[in-house]
């Protein structure tokens, strides 16, 4: 026997049978019915209640994030297409100032040879004739050396 000393008479250990028939009689009984009560409480239906979880604010969270990343998908797509049009703007107006530039110093050619070939022809139809005035002129001049 140990020398503990027990507050609390629900502590101490007790041993079944060394208690009378009667005391016997009456926990068995006690334990049989909280048996029985048990058994019938987890036998019976249940019934069961839905949880109501209200998730309105994920959902807008959801749809929202949604249209965001639509539109910024959208609004990258038409940027990128605005800027291939502006790039093919840009390449077509170099375009047609370089075939100006061309077509410029192609017109300048083209009057330099009619120039060149003017001259040309100027130069081999003309044959040189005296003005009017030049036998005189000559005259002139004889006079005044001697």
């Amino acid at each position: 026997m140990s020398w503990r000393r027990f507050t609390n008479r629900a502590e101490e250990p007790v041993d079944i049978d060394a208690l009378d028939p009667a005391m016997r009689q009456a926990l068995g009984d006690f334990k049989a019915s909280v048996h029985a009560w048990s058994d019938a409480v987890f036998s019976q239906p249940r019934t069961v209640r839905e949880v109501v979880v209200r998730r309105s604010w994920r959902l807008a969270v959801g749809w929202g994030l949604t249209a965001v990343l639509l539109g910024s998908t959208l609004s990258a797509g038409l940027y990128e297409h605005h800027h291939a049009q502006v790039l093919a703007q840009l390449a077509a107006q170099r375009a047609l100032e370089k075939q100006h530039q061309l077509a410029t110093q192609h017109a300048q050619e083209m009057a330099q040879q009619e120039e060149d070939l003017f001259a040309s022809v100027d130069k081999d139809v003309s044959r040189e004739v005296p003005s009017a005035m030049e036998p005189l002129a000559q005259l002139t001049d004889d006079d005044e050396t001697q």
